[in-house]
């Protein structure tokens, strides 16, 4: 771990509501696609959206919302692999 602050997360979801990509690379997307049990073409299909610059690709938001689309209450229904720009927030 880096010397200075360290956020500690008190799961109070604004991270996950927070307007803004959630940036996704190849490993990502993968362990995302085998934890939800899909085929990686059926998760990117369902799951994700064109990054606004078209680069790659940023987790889908709920319609009409910020929020991501795996937020559950508190809780991210894919927290085991979430990405890793989600991991790393906001101490990477």
């Amino acid at each position: 771990m880096k010397e200075g602050v360290h956020y500690q997360c008190q799961r109070c979801t604004n991270c996950c509501q927070w307007p803004g990509e959630v940036v996704l690379t190849d490993d990502d997307i993968d362990e995302i696609a085998k934890f939800l049990g899909l085929p990686v073409y059926d998760f990117v299909a369902n799951y994700t959206n064109l990054r606004e610059n078209r680069s790659g690709l940023t987790l889908m938001e709920e319609e009409g919302s910020t929020t991501c689309i795996f937020l559950d209450g508190i809780n991210c229904r894919i927290n085991p692999v979430k990405p890793k720009q989600c991991a790393g927030f906001p101490n990477e």
